[in-house]
């Protein structure tokens, strides 16, 4: 984690404990977003919607779970990290009633490596770490298949897990580790599914450095989140249109070279 993410957790910490609600002034929207490339696209757009009247305050988190928790719980008005997947198995699992609002771009999962060159170099007997939550993990396994590492029972189930494993001709080991420490395992690991958000934080370049990476036709969007009917809030209709114009759909070109497509 870098400098910036820990004093903006930090910051965020303090305010939950201060049980800060939503802002109601006409004027504040607060966005939660992980560091890359979330609060980096929003950072981009902030100037317009100032000029639109719309202050827009970003709370950045390096996890995936206390965003919704403070979207569900009103302490944020929206986030802005996640894919449908994801965010229908977190209701699922924690009786959230968070929806999506617009999608933005898609970041393509990758497959690292600092021991192998390339998949077809991967040992038998490797030791394998995904992500382990059910739309991440799935998401890897799936990418996993791709690369031709296994097979699974049912070949498109976004929520496959291991025990839907249907072949591993290389006998490989698998470790599930939470997606943030996913790039600090890769000297200790043969091969490590890491999202894109996390692989930029840690300097990976998604482009250059991934052995294997889902491509444009990835299903998993990242959308804007919140609580059903808050769409309509002008604040959050603004953010959509900014989020989703041409001058963010050339920055995240031109910025992320590949690395995130533009899902719009």
């Amino acid at each position: 984690m870098n400098r910036r993410t820990v004093l903006a957790s930090f910051s965020l910490l303090a305010l939950a404990a201060c049980g800060s609600k939503q802002t109601n002034d006409g004027k504040t929207l607060t966005i939660a977003a992980t560091a890359v490339p979330h609060a980096e696209i929003l950072e981009s757009i902030k100037p317009t919607l100032a000029k639109q009247g719309v202050d827009l305050q970003i709370r950045v988190f390096n996890d995936y779970v206390q965003p919704n928790l403070q979207v569900e719980q009103k302490q944020i008005d929206v986030s802005y990290f996640e894919t449908k997947p994801y965010l229908d198995q977190f209701n699922a699992s924690r009786g959230t009633h968070l929806v999506t609002y617009a999608g933005v771009h898609v970041e393509p999962l990758g497959a690292y490596s600092r021991k192998w060159k390339s998949i077809a170099q991967i040992p038998n007997g490797a030791t394998v770490a995904i992500p382990n939550e059910p739309s991440n993990g799935g998401r890897a396994l799936l990418l996993l298949q791709k690369a031709g590492l296994i097979t699974l029972r049912n070949p498109t189930n976004p929520l496959s897990s291991l025990n839907d494993i249907a072949t591993n001709p290389k006998n490989l080991n698998f470790k599930e580790l939470e997606g943030a420490t996913l790039p600090r395992t890769l000297g200790e690991v043969d091969l490590a599914l890491i999202n894109t958000n996390y692989a930029l934080d840690a300097k990976l370049n998604p482009v250059r450095d991934a052995l294997a990476i889902e491509d444009k036709n990835s299903p998993y969007v990242n959308f804007v989140v919140g609580l059903p009917g808050n769409e309509k809030d002008p604040r959050v209709v603004k953010l959509i249109a900014a989020l989703r114009s041409p001058a963010t759909k050339t920055f995240i070109e031109q910025h992320y070279r590949g690395a995130v497509l533009p899902a719009f």
